[in-house]
């Protein structure tokens, strides 16, 4: 699986996900601007010692991803969407692409791929999970339906 996040602004958000990729075998990429450096010991410290078993890809823009990976499926995590993540059929090199923590995706983006726009189920008063907690369902509900291949 490849994890994408759009201009993450948290570095413990990013180092949890991080750690995630690690343990899943998942690539992690990160799209411009991102609001920490790479070298931020919050991202460092939260991503333990896991980040030599992580791929991560910095990108400056996401049609560079998109140009990249032309043949791949894109899944955009949204509060907004009316598709939920488990109605998906995932594929192996599926991407999941999820939003930065304060404004989610940019609504061109979400526009432009509406068939594609999925959200996690939740009641109706909660705004959103936590970003790190939204990629590990989503992941993990990818992996369950892949027989967690490559996993033990």
């Amino acid at each position: 699986m490849h994890i994408v996040l759009v201009e993450p602004e948290i570095p413990g958000n990013t180092g949890n996900i991080a750690r995630l990729c690690a343990a899943t075998g998942s690539e992690l990429h990160l799209v411009k601007p991102l609001g920490f450096s790479i070298e931020d010991k919050y991202l460092k410290r939260a991503g333990l010692d896991y980040w030599h078993l992580v791929k991560v890809h910095v990108h400056e823009n996401f049609a560079e991803i998109q140009k990249l990976y032309p043949s791949n499926n894109f899944y955009f995590n949204t509060t907004k969407a009316g598709k939920r993540h488990s109605d998906i059929v995932y594929q192996p090199e599926d991407f999941l692409v999820f939003g930065k923590e304060t404004a989610g995706l940019p609504q061109a983006l979400l526009a432009a791929y509406p068939n594609n726009c999925v959200r996690i189920p939740m009641v109706d008063d909660a705004r959103s999970l936590n970003l790190s907690n939204a990629v590990a369902v989503v992941v993990y509900e990818a992996l369950r339906q892949q027989n967690y291949s490559g996993l033990r």
